[in-house]
C-alpha cells in the first residue's frame, strides 16, 4: 500500500471562520430591546402586569388625595359634617382604594413571576441550543466555569431585573407624572419647588449611574474568571493534591477573588450611595415644601387638607426616583451578564450544511494538509497519506508531534488550512458536518459519561439500538462480564461521570459505545492508555473485531499495541518523517526502531 503521495487532483484551500464572533457594538438600547424581546411569548400577561401597575398607581394617587376632604370635611368640621358616622363611611371608601392598590400588586407580583421565568426559559433554552452548534474550538478556548457562569449568575440577574426592576421603573414613571400632576392640580406654586428640584435630583441620580456602569460590567466579566478557576481547581483537584498545588492554587483563587472584590467595591460604592444621596435630596425638597406651604396656610389662606396631600404627594415624588436609582445596581448587572449571553448567542456557528453521503466505505485520503491552531503556528505540515477501507493506520511520535490534531480535523472540528481531506474520493468539506460526523467513531484518552445507566450511557453511541445490540456491543469491548457484576447490572446508575467505575471500566464503556456505533471509520486516540496490561489483552481480540471492516486511525504510546497496523506513520513536528509496516520500520533503523527497542524516548 503506498500510503504517501500519488493523489490526483490535490485540493487546495482555507479553512471557515467558525467561532469568530460577530462585530456587534456593545449597545444598551439594543440589549434592552433584545431582553424584552423574549417576553413576546407573555405579553399577554404582561399587558396585564401592566394594567396592574396602573391601577396600583392610580390607587394609591387618588386614596392620598382623600386625605383632603376627609382632613377639611370631616375632621376640622368634624360636627357640621355628620360627625363620626361620616368620617368613618370617608375612612372605608379611602381604605377600600388603598385595599384595590394592594390587589392589584398581588396580581402584578403573580403575573410578573410567570413572564420573567418564561423569558429566563427561553433565554437559556437558547443560549444552550446556540452553544450546542458552537465549534470545539469554542469550547476549547473558553472556561468550563465562565461559560457556566452565562447560565447561572448572568441568566438569573436579567431574571431578577425582568421580575421586579421592569416593573419597578414602569411604575416609577407612572408614579412620577401622576404625581407631578396631582401636585400641580392641588397648588401650582407649590409645585415650583418639586419643578426646580426634580431635576437636581434627577441629574445627581444620572451622574452616579454613568460612573457604575462600567464597574458593573468588570465584575460580571471577573465573577465568570472567578468561576472559571473554581471549577478548574475542583474538577483537578486529584492533581492538585497530589502534586502539593495547595498553596499555589490558593495563590491563583486569591488573584481572581481580590480582583473581583475590587471591582465590586467599585461597582457597589456607586451604586450603594445612589439611594442616600437621592433619599436625602428629596427630603430637602420634602422640608422645603412643608416650610413654604406652612407659610402660605397662615398668609394665603390655603387649607390644612391640601397642604396635608401635597407634602404626601412631595414625598412619593422622591421615593420612585429612590427606588430607581437603587435598582441601578440589578438593572447595569442585568445589562452586562445580558451581554455576555447574546456574545455567546452572536458567535458564528458551524455550517453542518453540505452533501449527504451515501453508502460511505470508509476510504480516506489527506493530500498536503497544512494546518495550525494559530495563524502563525504551523502544526502539520504537508501531511499525505492514504487509507483505504478496512485497513489499520497507527501514529507514533513525541508529544506535540500533531497525532491528536489529524484526528481533529478527520472530524472536522477544526478547519485545515491548505491541502484537502477526502472520504470515499469526496472533499469533507462539501459534506453535511453532522452525517460526516455519523460515519466517524471516536474514542478519547479522556473517557466522558453522562448521568443515567449503563445501557443509556453505551447507546449513546446509535440512540435507535436495541437492548440485544447494546450487550453485543458491549460484549465485543470486553465490558459485558464487569458490567454484569455491577449491582444493577446495564441498569446501574453511573454517578459523577462514573465515578463509581475505575478508570478502566469508564474507557470500556466508550469503547463499547464506538462498537455500537456502526460508523465505517473509528480512530482511537490513546483509547487504551487508562488500561491496565491485563485489561488490555482481555479486549485486544475485541477491538481486532471492532476494527476488522472499518478503517481506524489508531494513535499509541504502546508501540505494541499497533505491530499489526497496515502502516504506521512516524510524526516529529508536524511532518511524517517515516512510513511503513512495523516490520519494514524496524529494517530501517530509524526513529520507530530507535523508539521500540528503547534506544529513544516516547514523550
Amino acid at each position: 500500500m503506498p500510503p504517501m503521495g500519488g493523489v490526483t487532483g490535490a485540493m487546495k484551500g482555507t479553512g471557515g471562520s467558525m467561532g469568530k464572533k460577530k462585530e456587534r457594538p456593545k449597545n444598551t438600547k439594543n440589549t434592552i430591546i433584545r431582553l424584552f424581546s423574549y417576553m413576546k411569548e407573555t405579553k399577554l400577561q404582561l399587558a396585564g402586569a401592566l394594567c396592574c401597575v396602573l391601577a396600583s398607581t392610580v390607587s394609591t394617587l387618588a386614596a392620598s388625595y382623600m386625605l383632603r376632604p376627609v382632613i377639611n370635611n370631616y375632621i376640622i368640621g368634624f360636627n357640621e359634617n355628620g360627625g363620626i358616622k361620616s368620617l368613618a363611611m370617608a375612612l372605608v371608601v379611602m381604605a377600600s382604594v388603598y385595599l384595590l392598590g394592594v390587589l392589584a400588586t398581588y396580581f402584578q407580583a403573580k403575573l410578573m413571576l410567570k413572564v420573567s421565568q418564561r423569558a429566563m426559559f427561553s433565554l437559556r433554552r437558547d443560549l444552550f441550543v446556540h452553544m450546542q452548534k458552537l465549534p470545539v474550538s469554542f469550547f476549547d478556548m473558553n472556561s468550563k466555569g465562565d461559560l457556566m457562569s452565562r447560565y447561572t449568575n448572568d441568566v438569573d440577574v436579567v431574571g431578577e431585573m425582568l421580575n421586579s426592576t421592569a416593573v419597578q421603573l414602569f411604575s416609577g414613571i407612572m408614579t412620577l407624572v401622576g404625581t407631578f400632576a396631582m401636585m400641580i392640580y392641588t397648588n401650582i406654586w407649590l409645585s415650583l419647588i418639586t419643578f426646580v428640584m426634580a431635576p437636581v435630583i434627577i441629574y445627581s441620580g444620572r451622574f452616579l449611574v454613568s460612573r457604575s456602569r462600567k464597574y458593573y460590567a468588570a465584575q460580571q466579566k471577573s465573577l465568570g474568571a472567578l468561576n472559571g478557576c473554581i471549577e478548574e481547581t475542583i474538577s483537578g483537584q486529584r492533581v492538585v493534591k497530589v502534586f502539593c498545588h495547595e498553596k499555589q492554587a490558593v495563590e491563583d483563587f486569591k488573584k481572581y477573588n481580590y480582583d473581583l472584590k475590587d471591582k465590586q467595591i467599585k461597582a457597589q460604592f456607586f451604586g450603594g450611595i445612589m439611594g442616600p444621596v437621592v433619599g436625602n435630596l428629596g427630603q430637602v425638597n420634602y422640608s422645603l415644601t412643608a416650610m413654604i406651604g406652612g407659610i402660605l396656610c397662615v398668609l394665603k389662606g390655603f387649607d390644612i387638607g391640601g397642604l396635608t396631600i401635597f407634602v404626601t404627594y412631595a414625598r412619593q415624588f422622591s421615593r420612585p426616583i429612590n427606588e430607581i436609582t437603587m435598582q441601578m445596581n440589578t438593572i447595569f448587572s442585568a445589562l452586562a451578564g445580558a451581554e455576555r449571553v447574546f456574545d455567546i448567542c452572536d458567535m458564528e456557528v458551524e455550517d453542518v450544511t453540505g452533501d449527504i453521503p451515501d453508502n460511505v466505505k470508509g476510504e480516506i485520503v489527506m493530500d498536503d494538509v497544512t494546518f495550525g491552531y494559530r495563524k502563525d503556528t504551523p502544526v502539520l505540515k504537508h501531511i499525505s497519506l492514504v487509507a483505504k477501507k478496512g485497513q489499520k493506520i497507527a501514529f507514533v511520535g513525541s508529544t506535540g508531534a500533531g497525532k491528536t490534531t489529524i484526528t481533529n480535523l478527520l472530524t472536522r472540528f477544526y478547519e485545515i488550512w491548505d491541502g484537502g481531506i477526502t472520504l470515499d474520493g469526496r472533499d469533507i468539506r462539501t459534506l453535511n458536518m453532522e452525517e460526516l460526523r455519523k460515519n466517524i467513531a471516536l474514542v478519547l484518552q479522556d473517557t466522558h459519561l453522562f448521568t443515567g445507566t449503563v445501557m443509556e450511557n453505551i447507546r449513546y453511541g446509535r440512540l435507535d439500538a436495541s437492548d440485544e445490540e447494546v450487550i453485543a456491543a458491549a460484549k465485543t469491548a470486553n465490558a459485558d462480564y464487569f458490567i454484569r457484576h455491577l449491582s444493577e447490572g446495564y441498569d446501574t446508575v453511573l454517578e459523577g461521570d462514573g465515578s463509581n467505575l475505575s478508570q478502566g471500566q469508564r474507557q470500556l464503556l466508550n469503547i463499547a459505545r464506538a462498537a455500537l456505533s456502526k460508523a465505517p471509520v473509528l480512530i482511537m486516540d490513546e483509547a487504551t492508555s487508562s488500561v491496565d496490561t491485563i485489561t488490555e489483552r482481555q479486549i485486544q481480540d475485541g477491538m481486532d473485531r471492532l476494527m476488522s471492516d472499518r478503517t481506524t486511525f489508531v494513535i499509541a504510546h504502546r508501540l505494541s499495541t499497533i505491530r499489526n497496523a497496515d502502516a504506521i506513520m512516524v510524526l516529529e513536528n508536524g511532518e511524517i518523517i517515516e512510513w511503513g509496516t512495523h516490520e519494514q520500520l524496524l529494517a530501517m533503523k530509524g526513529r520507530y526502531y530507535e523508539l521500540y527497542t528503547g534506544k529513544a524516548e516516547l514523550d
